[in-house]
């Protein structure tokens, strides 16, 4: 059966629980309140079973656990963009909100609407997402440090102690950071080598930035074309005119990867004075007016 024949189950899924609405044959919808937890993906099996297409909204790490789940026993798994279920339930005029409401409206998208079955990352992919935000803390962590080192410097009375144990917080964040930096990279050389090598021929990016693109991309498998990478970044133009009425000029979107964004920020400094193809396109967009 295709995913589209499958019977349809919708899952709001919270922090502590997971309300469910599923349509048996030949009888009525019905709604199931089970925990968020192992028990819980259980009794949710048990009642639907697991030739189904489960539908679910994207909600952090609150659904990994679920979809990993059911997709492990055989289950067809959908993981939508809460806006386009918002955008569903607006399109239809529904008033009040409630998870089984919110489970209700989550099957009837699975049944109205073609979606995209989920499909879970290699084991690499998500141990680097874990080594990048572990990076990401770290980094904040140790801005956080520094920043109260200057303060602190700066008084009129500057308590020696004070100082070096923030030096040495420093150094050891430092230290951390630097380590946990070599580690992602080995992680991601050893399975995209043909990849970091093309990436680092491009004039402007580095190792770093290489690699982030990878991750952010999941090494590129899953993407057709350039323009969707540039979405995900949230890099596209957004227009907004409407007849007479034009709002502001046209700037990018920035729905999407906020971090990675910043990291091609500033790359394009570099390319722009090693990269003849980046300088040509500065030129040519400060020629016509823009910023």
């Amino acid at each position: 059966m295709t995913a589209l024949s499958l019977p349809v189950v919708g899952i709001d899924v919270s922090k502590a629980t997971l309300a469910v609405c599923y349509h048996p044959t030949d009888q009525q919808v019905k709604h199931l309140e089970v925990s968020n937890s192992k028990a819980g993906f259980q009794q949710l099996v048990k009642a639907c079973g697991t030739s189904c297409l489960f539908v679910m909204e994207a909600t952090g790490t609150y659904n990994l656990a679920l979809a990993y789940y059911l997709h492990e026993h055989g289950g067809q798994v959908a993981v939508l963009n809460p806006l386009v279920i918002r955008r569903f339930i607006q399109l239809h005029l529904s008033k009040g909100k409630s998870d089984r409401k919110d489970a209700q409206w989550l099957l009837r998208y699975g049944q109205q609407q073609a979606v995209k079955t989920w499909q879970p990352e290699e084991a690499v992919l998500v141990e680097c997402r874990q080594l990048e935000q572990v990076t990401e803390q770290l980094l904040k962590q140790k801005t956080m440090v520094s920043n109260s080192l200057e303060a602190l410097q700066r008084q009129p009375c500057v308590s020696t102690l004070a100082v070096k144990r923030l030096q040495q917080i420093l150094k050891a964040l430092t230290q951390q950071v630097e380590a946990v930096e070599a580690e992602l990279l080995t992680l991601l050389e050893q399975r995209f080598a043909s990849e970091m090598t093309l990436l680092c021929s491009i004039p402007g990016i580095g190792r770093k930035t290489a690699g982030l693109l990878l991750l952010f991309a999941s090494g590129f498998t899953r993407l057709d074309n350039y323009r969707q990478l540039i979405a995900m970044a949230g890099l596209s133009p957004r227009e907004h005119t409407s007849g007479t009425s034009i709002r502001g000029k046209v700037r990018i979107t920035k729905t999407g990867g906020g971090l990675i964004r910043s990291k091609l920020f500033m790359c394009s400094f570099s390319a722009k004075k090693k990269n003849a193809a980046c300088q040509a396109l500065f030129d040519r967009l400060v020629a016509k007016g823009k910023k």
